[in-house]
């Protein structure tokens, strides 16, 4: 059965790190499908707004789920929660953060954190929803990584590392789902305007700093992962330049002699 991004008005998206950014724009796109909405996220007061406007506006069901995910007890909470949500259709990994720092100068908690946070919970969080999916015959999973992770990233190892791990489950999972009606992306994308690097942010930094034809607008992003889900690409990387990028992370000799020149300037 070909996965189709529609529902009957009994399917449900579970959407990690849904506040804002990537993770709120998915929730608004599907939405508008007709979609009820599971939203997971921190910031109570926020995720609930979002959640408000979504069920208002588009005449659908939504819950909030608070838990931090970089504990045993909230990626429990959501694990839980992904495996009573018999309606499942679609699960969005997207909860992440960066957060700059020499590995050998960062706490070993905070590079386990990471590494929980963007793998872990998406490992225990997609066994425990993908259930529904199988039985149905119907639905998709899509894990946001990076095109960090096609680099080696000096200063933020964990972040290009767990980011990579990504691409790795993602294509492996897909080969595990064939003939499911499950299908498995993993998206790709290069800075993006959202509020992950907005000071305050563990990952802020000043924007103006770095080229304007760099930058993506989440809703290209979101279109983009949406419009290409179930054609047969696992790997979704949206944006020439961010190809262009994957590719010379991809040949190493090429990214060490261009990241010379760079720092020579």
């Amino acid at each position: 059965m070909p996965f189709k991004l529609a529902t009957d008005g009994q399917a449900w998206a579970l959407i990690t790190g849904a506040t804002s950014g990537i993770g709120a724009q998915y929730a608004r796109e599907l939405a508008a499908r007709g979609f009820h909405l599971l939203l997971h996220g921190r910031r109570e007061a926020k995720l609930r707004v979002l959640a408000e406007q979504l069920r208002t506006g588009h005449g659908i069901q939504t819950e909030v789920l608070l838990a931090d995910l970089a504990t045993e007890a909230g990626i429990s909470r959501v694990e839980q929660a992904a495996a009573g949500l018999s309606g499942l259709r679609i699960l969005v990994n997207n909860a992440g953060y960066g957060e700059p720092g020499l590995f050998h100068e960062r706490s070993l908690q905070s590079l386990t954190d990471m590494q929980r946070v963007h793998n872990d919970a998406v490992v225990r969080i997609t066994r425990a929803g993908i259930g529904h999916m199988v039985t149905a015959g119907q639905g998709a999973v899509i894990n946001i990584a990076s095109i960090a992770a096609y680099l080696p990233g000096r200063g933020n190892v964990m972040y290009y590392a767990t980011k990579a791990f990504l691409n790795a489950f993602s294509r492996s999972l897909a080969t595990d789902l064939e003939g499911t009606g499950v299908v498995v992306q993993s998206l790709c994308p290069g800075f993006t305007h959202t509020e992950f690097h907005d000071p305050g942010r563990r990952a802020h930094f000043d924007k103006s700093t770095t080229p304007r034809w760099l930058w993506m607008e989440v809703e290209e992003v979101v279109r983009i992962s949406l419009a290409r889900l179930g054609h047969g690409k696992v790997i979704v990387i949206p944006g020439l330049v961010n190809r262009i990028f994957a590719w010379i992370g991809g040949h190493e000799w090429l990214y060490r002699f261009i990241m010379k020149r760079v720092r020579r300037k």
